[in-house]
């Protein structure tokens, strides 16, 4: 069973899925609030080092991590459709050792704000199972164009994942930078 996290709260990911996980997908899905709108969330994952730099940034525009440990599926423009409408997989056994944050984030590419949006939610997924371990729900709305989803990070050896939720300005994941930075 998932767990429907929180804002600001954290889990084990091994402890919840209950084996060590090798790897996970972090789905995006969204609806337009008004039926026959498109709305273009995007979904971006930012690699950090322990000092806190960026190291990597995948997304729409670079589908893959130099070190290819974690893969974009491709840009959904829409919204449309049931389920993810974007995924990101992480192969957590191939993420270099210098890597310690892994941090989700959403942006509305052409700038409509949250409140257009409904039924939006990040999840994680064991990708050999295919098992919920966590489902964050975007709710609330905002007038903001970005959202800071979540991060995963090292933590005495084992992966851990904390829901952030935190809204941020920019419609593309590089202009988060600098809202991700402080949260890390």
């Amino acid at each position: 069973m998932a767990i429907n996290l929180v804002k600001g709260q954290k889990i084990s990911l091994e402890k919840e899925s209950g084996q060590s996980l090798a790897k996970v997908v972090m789905g995006l899905g969204w609806d337009p609030v008004k039926a026959g709108k498109s709305i273009d969330l995007d979904a971006s994952c930012v690699l950090f080092d322990e000092d806190k730099k960026p190291v990597d940034l995948v997304y729409f525009g670079s589908l893959k991590s130099k070190d290819g440990s974690i893969t974009h599926t491709g840009d959904n423009l829409t919204g449309e459709g049931e389920g993810d409408d974007e995924q990101i997989i992480v192969d957590l056994t191939r993420v270099p050792a210098k890597v310690k944050y892994l941090v989700f984030t959403v942006n509305s590419y052409q700038g409509q704000t949250f409140n257009e949006i409904q039924n939006a939610f990040c999840r994680l997924v064991d990708s050999s199972s295919q098992k919920e371990i966590a489902r964050y729900t975007l709710s609330g709305g905002g007038s903001n164009t970005g959202l800071i989803m979540a991060k995963l990070y090292r933590h005495q050896g084992e992966w851990k994942m904390h829901a952030l939720g935190d809204p941020a300005s920019g419609d593309v994941a590089e202009k988060l930078l600098p809202s991700i930075i402080p949260l890390l």
